[in-house]
């Protein structure tokens, strides 16, 4: 940090202990050593998309806690490498700092599976608080290859169908569906339905071609993505969450300043995870009623007994997700009891 004198006379210096004056001369060339490093984050969604600003914001506040030596460039909707690419671009220094769904590479990650887990949370903003202080114990193991920075996950979401209401899980059956992780594609199959891989910029254009019959999708994002104009039909239920991350090159962050360490440190935190997922979660919720708003469409609620089926027909994805964390060396039985203690401690459990 840069001993700033402006404002200060002569005769306020010669009242300062000389111990004091001494330790801020010292202050100066260890931040004249910070070097400027450049950090490149990239995302896949649109750069209208919330999560957008929440880089910036960020971005800004890091810059700002290094004196202006770490300045960044966000770039969105896929530009430096397309959505399932995006821990991997982290890892190989295509980008220094990305936004990762661990679910859209099935078994990569098991652990962290478990925020995917339908029914399990109701609350976007304690769901995200929840999720990165349970899985910090996990990430440098599970996610080796990067600096794990933060996580989150988005507000509820739902199934929304172009063909028919869907309302109880033997409706899936025959029908195909673009799930929002490997946990929902899961659940598909085991309805009997089909599952069709696609990441959500490319959402629209499989309902449209009719390659899709269905979605899995959180409610601002219908919109956003232009869902809206090829769905009709849409489920109130809070299903299911998908789990994301922040996450950073490790040479990047090594190459760096302690300072600079530092200030990412402080800028890696639960309290971040929050900040970046509330506006998010917002803009998710706000969703419901823009969509009930439109006329064209039908948004509906299902009965107490049509949820109990859902619940029962979702049981077995816990066993299947214990199966592979066990697989991976992972004790299965504590690693979900500790999720489920941070989700009722942070007021998010279903």
């Amino acid at each position: 940090m840069r001993t700033r004198l402006t404002g200060i006379t002569f005769a306020s210096l010669a009242a300062v202990p000389a111990a004091v004056f001494a330790a801020g001369l010292h202050a100066a060339p260890a931040a004249a050593q910070d070097k400027p490093v450049a950090l490149k984050m990239a995302h896949w969604v649109p750069p209208s998309h919330p999560l957008q600003k929440a880089m910036e914001d960020w971005g800004n506040s890091l810059k700002a806690a290094t004196n202006g030596t770490v300045t960044f460039a966000v770039f969105p909707a896929q530009q430096l490498g397309k959505a399932f690419d995006h821990y991997d671009m982290a890892r190989d220094g295509i980008a220094d700092v990305t936004y990762i769904n661990p679910g859209y590479q099935p078994g990569r990650f098991p652990i962290i599976g478990a925020g995917e887990l339908p029914f399990l949370m109701t609350d976007a903003k304690g769901g995200s608080q929840a999720l990165d202080a349970w899985y910090r114990a996990y990430a440098e193991k599970e996610m080796k290859d990067v600096k794990f920075c933060l996580g989150f996950v988005h507000d509820p979401g739902a199934i929304h169908s172009r063909t028919k209401k869907v309302m109880v899980p033997g409706d899936i059956k025959g029908m195909k569906v673009r799930p929002a992780h490997a946990t929902m594609a899961s659940f598909i199959t085991r309805l009997g339905g089909a599952n069709v891989q696609s990441s959500a910029p490319e959402v629209r254009d499989i309902l449209e071609k009719g390659v899709a019959d269905a979605v899995t999708f959180p409610w601002g994002s219908v919109p956003l993505f232009g869902i809206d104009k090829v769905t009709k039909y849409h489920m109130e239920v809070p299903l299911y969450a998908t789990t994301f991350a922040w996450v950073m090159n490790k040479n990047t962050y090594n190459s760096m300043s302690p300072a600079q360490k530092a200030a990412v440190d402080n800028h890696c935190t639960n309290a971040w995870a929050l900040r970046v997922a509330a506006p998010w979660a917002d803009y998710e919720r706000a969703g419901i009623q823009k969509l009930k708003a439109d006329p064209a469409r039908e948004v509906y609620p299902i009965s107490t007994e049509q949820l109990a089926e859902w619940r029962k027909a979702a049981e077995p994805l816990q066993a299947a997700w214990a199966d592979n964390v066990r697989k991976a060396g992972g004790d299965a039985d504590a690693i979900f009891a500790s999720l489920k203690s941070a989700l009722a401690k942070y007021n998010a459990a279903y």
